[in-house]
């Protein structure tokens, strides 16, 4: 009984240990990336014991928070330049910076042949709205703007344009069929759970046709004495996650 006793107050020693030293690391992640990382997260929390907390939303927006004072210990970008600038700004750790994911987009459709005939699609104009995500705030949005334009579409589109404040509030529209066709992540048609995975059609926009979607991270000044979110920063990089992150659509180099 005894030996037994103290076996038990052992286990719960270690247990109370490895409680203390686990840590929550609050992290900003761009819209387009919520699914996956979250995915990641379950598998991070599961194997370590730390606790990650993600807000979501459009990239110029969690940038914008996060100079302005945001408790964030770490920053999950779409695109480079957001994530960059709070280098400049003395927020964010240089060293700590890297290219996460490269990100795509897909013109989505449940009710045109997007995926055999996009141009003509886009240019018969036989929709009432295409959904895009706000071109100021979120790089897919930027990026499917300077596509449209690269094609000497967009001013005849444009007056058909709704912009979702964030690539998920674009993907909300075509999926709630609000808007009849979209562009969106090709991560949001591709996941199992996503509500028009398998239905309707998407269009792959080809890479050649816009500039790349380097998503770029990194630890902020606060991050930077977090275990939990320098070991996230750590983990995002192993095989476990590289083979979520590309499940979902993503390219990692």
């Amino acid at each position: 009984m005894k030996m037994m006793i103290r076996t038990l107050a052992l286990a719960v020693g270690v247990l109370s240990a490895s409680m203390a030293y686990a840590e929550t690391a609050k992290i900003a992640v761009a819209a387009n990336f919520t699914k996956t990382i979250e995915e990641v997260g379950k598998v991070f929390e599961k194997e370590t014991g730390h606790q990650v907390k993600f807000s979501f939303g459009p990239t110029g927006k969690l940038y914008a928070q996060i100079k302005n004072g945001a408790p964030f210990d770490a920053f999950f970008g779409a695109d480079e330049r957001r994530p960059k600038k709070t280098i400049d700004d003395g927020i964010g750790v240089a060293d700590s910076y890297f290219v996460y994911a490269q990100g795509q987009i897909v013109l989505y459709s449940a009710k045109f042949p997007v995926k055999t005939s996009p141009i003509q699609v886009l240019k018969a104009k036989q929709y009432n709205h295409l959904a895009v995500a706000n071109p100021k705030t979120a790089p897919y949005g930027e990026r499917a703007v300077a596509f449209l334009k690269k094609e000497g579409l967009y001013q005849d589109v444009k007056a058909k344009i709704v912009n979702g404040e964030s690539i998920a509030h674009a993907f909300q529209y075509v999926a709630t069929g609000n808007a009849e066709i979209g562009f969106v992540a090709m991560s949001q048609v591709v996941d199992p759970q996503s509500p028009v995975y398998q239905k309707g059609q998407y269009w792959v926009v080809p890479q050649s046709d816009y500039k790349p979607i380097n998503q770029g991270a990194l630890l902020t000044k606060q991050g930077e004495k977090n275990a939990a979110a320098k070991a996230f920063m750590a983990f995002i990089k192993t095989p476990k996650a590289i083979e979520i992150i590309k499940r979902y659509g993503y390219n990692v180099s």
